[in-house]
């Protein structure tokens, strides 16, 4: 497990790791995902309707437990995949007796990590 120091990423927020790791179809999600997947394909290996499906991968994404990327196709219907973005959480308690979340990353190639900045650019734009 790495950690990566120049990722410039907050930790998440504890009641979002708790919430999506709490949900069933999150568990789900995380379970099938061993490869990067369109949320159609999420929704159809998971067996998940399309409208939940998106509702799961936002609460995912949100508790920073997936990762979105851009396809990039040729005929301009780019398409988003979402990967995995952790490979352990961590809860404990800080010196002062508050729980605390950690999340161990996997470690990112160059141009995962300008992929993912690219993403965050898109998002702000």
């Amino acid at each position: 497990m790495v950690r990566d120091p120049l990722s410039g990423d907050d930790p998440p927020d504890l009641q979002s790791v708790l919430d999506a790791l709490d949900d069933p179809d999150c568990r789900t999600i995380i379970e099938h995902l061993d490869e990067p997947m369109t949320a159609s394909e999420v929704s159809e290996e998971c067996e998940i309707p399309m409208s939940t499906t998106y509702r799961k991968l936002d609460l995912l994404t949100e508790a920073s437990l997936l990762a979105e990327g851009t396809e990039i196709r040729p005929d301009g219907h780019h398409a988003t995949r979402y990967r995995l973005d952790f490979e352990a959480v961590e809860i404990g308690l800080t010196e002062e007796r508050i729980l605390d979340v950690s999340v161990d990353r996997p470690s990112r190639a160059a141009d995962e990590r300008l992929a993912s900045l690219w993403g965050e650019v898109r998002k702000e734009t």
